[in-house]
């Protein structure tokens, strides 16, 4: 089996255990309140982030060394956790999934103004084509825009806003840094929010909290090793195989179906993001290549992005075009 190839197959797995992690989510969501669910996520995940953190020999200070850029990116990481923990509790899966694609597009936008990054035209071109997807799968005017909508969107907007910073401050700032700030601040702010929203849980509900964070590690570990296996440009596309994992647990589980104007959209979403990964694949068309170096699904503060778990295994040098 060549290397792409193990690369795609280990990727598909993490994809495929990450989308059955999202209906664990889904199941707790329809009786717990999101800030529920996210503190337990977080309190659990903490001693895998510990063992990972452990392994960190890089001298130095729990100190950021670009606190307002690390504290834009752990309020996005925050606000991207509960929202997209709500939107999965209240919309179909294959219909969050769809807007979640919508990261690489702002990703490819916030490149702009962040790193500098020029897009000419044809990148541009699929940016466009890529929100009228998104416009396609929400059906302004035709379809009530619930606080669920708004949730993914929040969501997509914040994963893409968290990914960007990483590729700004990821050169110099500690991954340990970048690791712990953004799951403590989500724990202390999930755990004010905790005495107004608490519904005693079973201990099965418990071991479902610990599936969600068993899940999100191991899933992350596949996608380690899919992208020391295969090229970038084979490995990030696999993301998009969540939408057939979406599909399938919707209609089996939650009696969800997809509907044309969703399918079309997502479609177009994909197909847009494909474009924009396989430009910036091409030597000399990306400077930062943000979308295609974005290693990991949106950041939600409640387990470590991968890009962080290699540079901390020491599997990544501390470049800025490898956070």
């Amino acid at each position: 089996m060549s290397p792409n190839a193990k690369g795609a197959l280990l990727a598909l797995l993490a994809f495929g255990i990450f989308s059955t992690h999202d209906v664990v989510v889904k199941v707790l969501g329809g009786v717990y309140s999101p800030f529920q669910i996210v503190f337990f996520s977080v309190l659990l995940s903490f001693p895998l982030a510990t063992v990972m953190m452990m392994r960190d020999a890089n001298p130095g200070t729990l100190v950021p060394r670009h606190p307002w850029w690390l504290a834009l990116r752990t309020g996005a990481a925050v606000v991207t956790g509960v929202s997209v923990f709500y939107a999965f509790s209240v919309l179909p899966l294959a219909q969050v999934y769809a807007i979640l694609f919508a990261a690489p597009l702002l990703i490819t936008i916030l490149a702009i103004p962040v790193l500098g990054e020029t897009v000419r035209l044809r990148r541009w071109l699929a940016v466009i084509v890529g929100l009228v997807g998104v416009l396609v799968v929400l059906r302004p005017g035709e379809t009530e825009f619930a606080l669920g909508h708004l949730a993914a969107l929040a969501a997509a907007i914040g994963g893409a806003l968290a990914s960007i910073v990483v590729r700004k401050i990821g050169h110099d700032e500690r991954p340990v840094v970048m690791l712990l700030y953004p799951m403590m601040v989500n724990f202390i702010l999930m755990a004010c929010a905790l005495p107004f929203v608490y519904v005693p849980m079973p201990i099965e509900h418990l071991g479902l909290l610990a599936i969600i964070a068993t899940f999100a590690w191991f899933a992350s570990r596949l996608v380690i090793a899919a992208y020391q296996s295969g090229e970038a440009a084979i490995i990030a596309p696999m993301q998009y195989s969540q939408i057939i994992w979406a599909t399938l647990f919707g209609y089996f589980f939650f009696d969800e179906t997809v509907d044309q104007a969703t399918a079309i959209g997502t479609g177009i979403i994909i197909a847009s993001g494909m474009y924009i990964v396989l430009r910036e694949s091409r030597s000399g068309t990306s400077q930062n290549t943000p979308v295609l170096r974005t290693r990991s699904r949106g950041e939600t503060a409640t387990t470590p992005r991968v890009s962080l778990f290699m540079r901390i295994a020491g599997k990544t040098p501390p470049r800025q075009d490898d956070p």
